[in-house]
């Protein structure tokens, strides 16, 4: 009995002082809860009251500092620019501006090249403009803005402008020397017309080149589905043929066209017979004498709606590899002394992309030295390209918002006029 007494007693002693034990542990964890905790003071306490908000609905990458150079509030598109890693900020100059801010309390602003994220190699460098301000009495506010993009499109219309100037001042300078030509030679009746046949030679070129200039300007600024009709590809074929026939002719070229009948795309008319224009006229250009240039049409199967596919295909030099993928490019030439011998501004097919593009389509190319190439186009057929563009409308209606293009899905492997080959070419047009 006096066991079970002595057992009891221990037992009720175990009891009290683990209950005294879960009380102290539990007043401790209500203490140390209600300290304020270091993102707590970095947020809510340090923060005035509205920034945290008006950060979040910045466009640019924001960065919130403070006294000890810690981040007390930094954007998702900051740590995606990798400015932000393990709570400090990681770019030497822009962490240099902010303490020096923060010392004087004037605003700077710097402009800085940075490697993308994972990368080091000069090529993926983003161009940012970081400007820090001081915010309250303790914190420092650090904005930066991707310039990246904007750089690119000021470096592409810079070039843009050096190379419309180059090629102004070709024929422009011809023209003067030619002038002069024709001047000092007014008692040669030969050489005066050699000379203006040259003059008018150059005149054309220059007429060619501004025209382009203007149909390139326009496809890129004008809505073309605002004017959209449906439009009847073999009519299309039809223009294309007839623009090149006199070239066609002299250089003894025939002419064939095939593929599938009745086919129609939706858009604009006019641009759409340049964009075919272009692609027959530089197969011609670039075709030896007594050679075939074959156009054929078909209509292909692709999410969302079927395609019509146009091909050109020539039997010319051909292009080789590294020159295909910059021969969309404005005022790119494969060969820049055949282009001056056919007249050729290099602006053809940077038309023929933007057509295709403003008309929610593609062209490709596939080509190889000395086999020739061949240009194809791809749009929505008429039916599904309308239905979209009255979509596109109506949504633009309502939230001033839409999406344009297709989804188009595919590559053709090899020759891609083979594919055009289950349906025989209607006979040669052989151009006199």
């Amino acid at each position: 009995m006096n066991v079970n007494a002595a057992i009891a007693a221990v037992a009720a002693l175990a009891g009290l002082c683990t209950g005294v034990i879960a009380m102290l542990a539990f007043r401790w964890s209500e203490r140390e809860q209600a300290k304020p905790t270091r993102s707590s003071l970095h947020t809510d306490a340090v923060l005035p009251p509205g920034v945290d908000t008006v950060l979040s609905v910045l466009r640019s990458s924001a960065v919130v500092l403070d006294e000890a150079d810690a981040v007390v509030k930094a954007s998702s598109a900051a740590y995606a620019l990798g400015l932000v890693r393990g709570g400090k900020l990681a770019v030497e100059p822009m962490l240099a501006m902010a303490r020096d801010t923060r010392r004087d309390g004037e605003i700077r602003q710097i402009e800085l090249d940075l490697p993308r994220r994972g990368t080091g190699r000069g090529g993926d460098a983003l161009a940012v403009s970081a400007r820090v301000a001081p915010l309250g009495s303790r914190l420092v506010l650090l904005l930066v803005e991707d310039l990246t993009e904007a750089r690119r499109i000021e470096a592409v219309r810079r070039d843009f402008v050096a190379n419309v100037s180059h090629e102004l001042k070709t024929p422009v300078g011809a023209l003067s020397l030619l002038s002069e030509a024709v001047m000092d030679a007014s008692d040669d009746p030969e050489a005066v017309t050699r000379f203006a046949g040259r003059m008018q030679v150059e005149a054309t070129r220059l007429t060619s080149l501004v025209q382009e200039l203007i149909d390139l300007s326009r496809v890129q600024n004008d809505d073309p589905l605002e004017d959209a009709e449906p439009v009847r590809v073999d009519e299309l074929v039809a223009e294309a043929i007839d623009r090149c026939r006199h070239q066609a002719g002299t250089k003894q070229i025939t002419m064939a066209t095939g593929g599938t009948a009745d086919l129609h795309v939706w858009g604009n008319r006019g641009q759409l017979a340049a964009a075919l224009g272009n692609l027959v006229e530089n197969a011609v250009n670039y075709s030896p004498a007594r050679t075939r240039v074959g156009i054929a049409a078909r209509r292909i199967p692709a999410t969302g709606g079927d395609l019509i596919e146009v091909a050109v295909t020539d039997q010319g030099i051909g292009i080789s590899e590294k020159d295909r993928e910059r021969v969309f490019e404005r005022f790119y030439r494969v060969d820049p002394a055949r282009s001056r011998q056919t007249g050729g501004t290099g602006l053809g097919l940077a038309i023929v992309k933007h057509v295709a593009a403003s008309h929610g389509g593609e062209v490709t190319v596939w080509s190889a030295e000395g086999q020739g190439s061949t240009f194809t186009l791809r749009l929505p057929e008429a039916g599904a390209a309308r239905d979209r563009d009255r979509s596109r409308s109506r949504t633009r209606e309502s939230s001033e918002s839409y999406e344009t293009g297709a989804d188009l899905d595919g590559e053709e492997h090899g020759r891609p006029y083979e594919t055009f080959t289950n349906e025989p070419l209607s006979a040669p047009e052989v151009l006199p």
